[in-house]
């Protein structure tokens, strides 16, 4: 028994180790893979339509392709312009910070010079034209090294390539993996990948949308109220909202800020508090519960700490395994606790 365990840690020493090797080509194989994952019910659900398994994953690759496509080409364009707008703006932004707080703070030193807010706004000015050009820098370099230039081209192919073929094969290789699991505890490791795979697929897949509903909301929300930057607010707003009140509070102190260096008008603050508090009440009424259910087993403060673990150990391939590892040791740890509760040691009064 001992011998056997001794194996096993062996064993996930060594693919932690293969992994943390292999990390620099693991990501187009990273990503297809959890894109695999995501669509895979799709695929599943066109194939209880009669369709083949091969022409459902056509379908459901072509629509996620065209989807990613068309988000590119119209949001690309809009969210350069909004933070060009940003960065032209941040002078007055700055400004108004500075005319808003120095009554409180009664004038802010650093080793007992007042904060030269002026020099800070004369230098964004004077470099926003090199900053502009930033990303023409940026292409120039990629372009002037050929082997750099290869290696992100072919990782951005590799991942719809990937996400193809797993996603063709995936109830395949769930199978096999399923026939080569020890008999003796085949039961209990398919309980527990069952479980793992309900809590991570109901967390991403509902979380993802939550994500998409809510942006959606503050984007055409902010727009409404004639916010400049309610793509970007918007958007970003939408994207931290997986972690609670994190989404709704920046989102809203960002919005109301640039609102008020925009119009001047305190009164227009009304609208940017309206547009999140209806992202509030869908979010509570509607979304949480219809997309993610009353508990999906991973505490917001676990989904942070195993996100930052991860980038801290291995990068951005920990990022992309963290959620998964996140939701394995959540359902690892309720099963101890389920074995614990039903033990002798437990009950024995």
């Amino acid at each position: 028994m001992i011998r056997r365990r001794n194996i096993l840690l062996v064993a996930l020493a060594a693919v932690i180790l293969l992994i943390w090797l292999l990390g620099s080509i693991l990501t187009p194989f990273l990503i297809g893979a959890g894109l695999a994952y995501v669509c895979d019910p799709l695929v599943d659900r066109l194939e209880g339509m009669r369709l083949s398994r091969t022409s459902g994953v056509v379908v459901v690759f072509a629509v996620v392709t065209l989807t990613m496509v068309l988000l590119v080409l119209l949001l690309l364009p809009l969210l350069q312009q909004q933070i060009n707008t940003f960065v032209q703006n941040l002078p007055r932004y700055l400004d108004w910070i500075q005319r808003t707080t120095a009554p409180y703070l009664g004038g802010v030193s650093r080793g007992g010079q007042p904060l030269d807010v002026d020099s800070i706004k004369s230098l964004i000015a004077e470099n926003w034209g090199t900053a502009g050009g930033f990303a023409s820098t940026l292409a120039k370099k990629a372009f002037s090294s050929g082997t750099a230039l290869m290696a992100m081209v072919m990782n951005l192919l590799l991942i719809p390539v990937i996400m193809f073929y797993l996603l063709r094969d995936w109830d395949h290789m769930v199978a096999w993996i399923r026939s080569q699991l020890p008999r003796r505890y085949v039961d209990t490791i398919t309980e527990l990948a069952e479980e793992t795979d309900k809590v991570l697929g109901q967390f991403i897949r509902g979380q993802l949308l939550v994500m998409t509903v809510l942006g959606s909301i503050y984007i055409v929300g902010l727009w409404l109220a004639g916010l400049d930057l309610a793509l970007v607010i918007g958007l970003g707003a939408g994207i931290v909202s997986f972690v609670p009140y994190v989404g709704v509070i920046s989102g809203l102190a960002v919005s109301s800020i640039a609102m008020l260096v925009q119009t001047g008008d305190p009164f227009q603050l009304i609208w940017v508090f309206v547009v999140f508090g209806i992202g509030q009440v869908m979010e509570q009424i509607v979304l949480q519960p219809l997309l993610l259910g009353d508990a999906i087993g991973l505490h917001p403060v676990w989904v942070i700490f195993a996100v930052l673990a991860g980038g801290q150990l291995m990068g951005f391939v920990g990022v992309l395994i963290a959620l998964p590892t996140a939701a394995a040791i959540a359902v690892l740890v309720r099963y101890g606790g389920r074995q614990w509760r039903a033990s002798r040691l437990y009950l024995d009064h």
